[in-house]
């Protein structure tokens, strides 16, 4: 279990990130792409991204990437650089910055437990070039696994950060860490991660906590190694449905779009900017549940809006595309 421990400045500092981290959700695919369990909602995904690795002549210059990611246990926490919350390029110019004793400490611990290729012994002293060849590999497997699925990984965690931000506004800072059950449990200062792999205890000393809500995340969430780093957990959202390469370029796409003309729809859309339940559209609309939640499910599925039930409610957040949509 990891036991993180909060102090009232540590509470204030407290913030969740603004948006889907590429680096983490990168790095976290990659142990999904290695592990051996199956889930329906990402399969597709690993066929088609193992096809493409496979397909691909520069495939070999990915080994390295691979190794710096099992698909269990430590990985390097240069990997993942707190300035990813930037950004893809922010977060890949501070991987081509770590420092060489960072290289040195994190690739011995990971060299304890997995077996590593002779390239990353040019990486462990921080030689420019291997540096460099692992940002153009990062970049190469992104352009293959998440560019084309990025909306969807958008979706998700926007989806997540709306819930967040209703249990912030109806709870605090102690609503907003209690919704993160089941998986995490807040009580008199300490937030717990069943199931984590090891026993840890992190103080954050003021410096708060950076929570990331990621879709690659497995079932336990992810902290770095290193106390001294900036802190951050990593959670899994809810993948709502799973990935696909299209979002509403088919022909079902297309239909449900056409479906979308009339006013009380658009107004559907438009009460979905911040995030609303079911109830809460009926209620500003003047429009019974049932037409709420049919104007809803047409949006849902031509790709507007996501929904995520939590208890007896239903809340609405909107997709990238439908946000594209309501601000044109």
């Amino acid at each position: 279990m990891l036991k993180i421990h909060f102090s009232g400045e540590d509470i204030l500092r407290t913030r969740v990130a603004p948006a889907a981290d590429p680096v983490w959700e990168l790095v976290l695919s990659l142990h999904l792409l290695q592990g051996r369990g199956r889930d329906p909602l990402t399969d597709n995904w690993r066929r088609t991204v193992s096809r493409g690795l496979r397909q691909d002549a520069a495939s070999d210059q990915l080994r390295l990437l691979f190794a710096l990611s099992p698909p269990r246990g430590y990985f390097p926490d240069f990997l993942t650089p707190y300035a990813s919350v930037e950004g893809f390029d922010a977060g890949l110019e501070a991987v081509r910055s770590t420092p060489t004793e960072r290289l040195h400490r994190d690739l011995s611990v990971l060299a304890t437990e997995n077996p590593l290729p002779s390239s990353a012994g040019a990486l462990a002293r921080g030689e420019v070039v291997a540096l460099r060849h692992l940002a153009e590999s990062m970049e190469q497997y992104r352009s293959l696994a998440i560019s084309p699925y990025w909306s969807r990984i958008q979706s998700a965690v926007a989806a997540d950060r709306s819930r967040r931000a209703r249990a912030l506004l109806d709870g605090g800072m102690e609503g907003l860490l209690t919704s993160l059950r089941p998986a995490m449990r807040w009580e008199n200062g300490v937030l717990e991660v069943r199931d984590y792999p090891h026993s840890r205890e992190l103080h954050l000393d003021g410096r708060g906590l950076l929570l990331v809500p990621s879709f690659f995340c497995a079932a336990t969430p992810v902290a770095l190694l290193d106390p001294a780093l900036p802190p951050v957990l990593v959670y899994p959202v809810d993948r709502l449905g799973g990935l696909a390469a299209t979002d509403g370029a088919g022909p079902a796409g297309r239909d449900s779009l056409a479906a979308l003309l009339g006013r009380t729809r658009a107004a559907v859309l438009q009460a979905s900017d911040d995030g609303c339940t079911t109830g809460e559209v009926a209620r500003r609309l003047n429009i019974s549940a049932a037409a709420a939640s049919q104007h809803a499910t047409v949006l849902r599925n031509a790709g507007l809006l996501v929904s995520h039930r939590d208890r007896n409610t239903v809340l609405h957040t909107l997709t990238p595309l439908g946000r594209a949509m309501l601000d044109a």
